[in-house]
Order: C-alpha cells, then sequence, then structure tokens
C-alpha cells in the first residue's frame, strides 16, 4: 500500500518500495526551480537522459546537419591512402594553372613511340576510288601519308604544352584494306577502311607520343576529307598509342 507523507521541506512525497518520488504542492508549484529527480533506495543518482536537440525558431535559417553515424562507402572524395602517393598532373601548378614542364634537369634519351588509327567507310564506293586512283584530289592515300609527317613537325604549334623537339625520324604507313576480311565487323568493314600507323623517333629530353597521336589524327583527317565527297558518315577510330620505349616512365606495349 502506498504511503503518503510531508518532507520537512513541506513537499508531499509518496513512497513505493525501492523508489521515492517528490510531489510538488499547488501551493509550491510556482516557486520550486530544483529539478525533480528520482532516487533509488541505495541513494544512487541515476544518469539523466540527453536532452533534446534544441528548436531553431528562425524559418530562415539552414537546418542543423546530422553528421551520419557511418561513413558511406559510395563518398564522392575518399582520402589519399597512406601506402601510395598521389598521382598528380604534371601540367598543372599548384596554383591550378596550366604551364609547360621544365625538363632541363632531364638527360636526353633515345625515345620512340607508335600510334595507330582507322577511318572505316560506309560505303564501297570511296575505297573502290581509292583502290582505281580515280578519286577527284587525288591519291589519298599518299597525300594522308605527307600530312601525317609534316603534322608530326608541327605539333607544339597546336598542342599549346607540347615541347618543341628535334625529331630523328617519322614512319608514316597508311594501308588500304577491307571487302571480306571476315570476324565480328566483317559487314562494317567490307566497305573498306584506312589503317593508319605513325611511328616517332627522337632522342631528347621528353617523349614523342603526342607527336605519334597528332600524325594519326591528321593523316586520318585528310583521308576524311578527301572522301567525304562520296561518303558522309565514314568514322575515325581506335586512335591510340601502341607502343612507347624511352623515358623516365619505362617501356609500354598495348
Amino acid at each position: 500500500m502506498n504511503r503518503k507523507f510531508l518532507s520537512s521541506s513541506g513537499v508531499s512525497k509518496a513512497h513505493i518500495p525501492g523508489v521515492i518520488f517528490p510531489f510538488i504542492t499547488p501551493s509550491q508549484s510556482l516557486t520550486h526551480t530544483q529539478p525533480i529527480r528520482a532516487y533509488s533506495a541505495s541513494s544512487t543518482e541515476q544518469p539523466s537522459p540527453p536532452s533534446p536537440p534544441t528548436k531553431n525558431d528562425n524559418p530562415n535559417s539552414p537546418p542543423t546537419p546530422v553528421p551520419p553515424l557511418l561513413p558511406s562507402p559510395f563518398s564522392a572524395h575518399q582520402p589519399p591512402s597512406s601506402s601510395s602517393s598521389p598521382q598528380t598532373l604534371t601540367h598543372i601548378a599548384p596554383t591550378g594553372e596550366a604551364h609547360m614542364v621544365s625538363i632541363s634537369a632531364k638527360p636526353p634519351t633515345r625515345r620512340a613511340s607508335t600510334a595507330r588509327g582507322r577511318v572505316v567507310f560506309s560505303n564501297p564506293t570511296a575505297r573502290d576510288l581509292i583502290l582505281k586512283g580515280l578519286n577527284k584530289k587525288g591519291d589519298v592515300l599518299s597525300v594522308a601519308r605527307v600530312a601525317g609527317i609534316m603534322a608530326v613537325k608541327k605539333t607544339p604549334d597546336v598542342i599549346p604544352l607540347c615541347h618543341p623537339i628535334l625529331i630523328d625520324g617519322v614512319d608514316v604507313r597508311v594501308e588500304l584494306g577491307g571487302h571480306g576480311g571476315g570476324g565480328e565487323t566483317e559487314e562494317r568493314e567490307g566497305n573498306g577502311y584506312v589503317d593508319i600507323c605513325v611511328t616517332v623517333r627522337c632522342e631528347g629530353k621528353t617523349g614523342v607520343e603526342m607527336e605519334a597521336l597528332t600524325g594519326v589524327s591528321v593523316a586520318a583527317l585528310t583521308v576524311f576529307d578527301m572522301c567525304k565527297a562520296v561518303d558522309k558518315r565514314m568514322v575515325i577510330e581506335g586512335v591510340r598509342v601502341v607502343r612507347k620505349s624511352g623515358g623516365r616512365s619505362g617501356d609500354f606495349v598495348e
């Protein structure tokens, strides 16, 4: 049975076995400023529950962000691993501006790079005209070959951050193919294509990958220009570096 009694301070209390809860009389409810606490029979204070987050009364202020309990595995930013050094772009300065990398301290070494690409025709007309030498603009393969050599030498003029270097040699091969070559692309390549391969060599302080890629690209554009009158759906594809040797980064083969 619950018993009700008055304490020395005039606060009414109800006694439940093991716990004492104070009750504030109506006359004291307006003047009592002390927090109400519950005490166990052993007089050990229990930890109070965490206070709820404060409510933001200003509707114009942004809501307070709540941090996630666990980091998301799909976070857009992951801290770099301490075991591996971060890779950086050599043409970007610490200020974020583009600049030409200084190679004055690098020793000259023998370097070579080979790039390839292909122009695929959408109909057999262009290939037939090239094969018979009847293209109105002239010998497509020969002009494309010369264009590739010229482009290699002009690479620093069209690629802003390329170093002008001494070219020791350029080999440009432009070959006509197609018509029943077989394989998965037989239907498309059966209309004919032009394969382009450019190899650039030098003895210098920087590589010649860009020169090889520029040679392939301009040779392919020349084929496109000379054949666009009979084929407006040609595709230039697969322009890439397939071999590279020399330099600090070592050799590379596709």
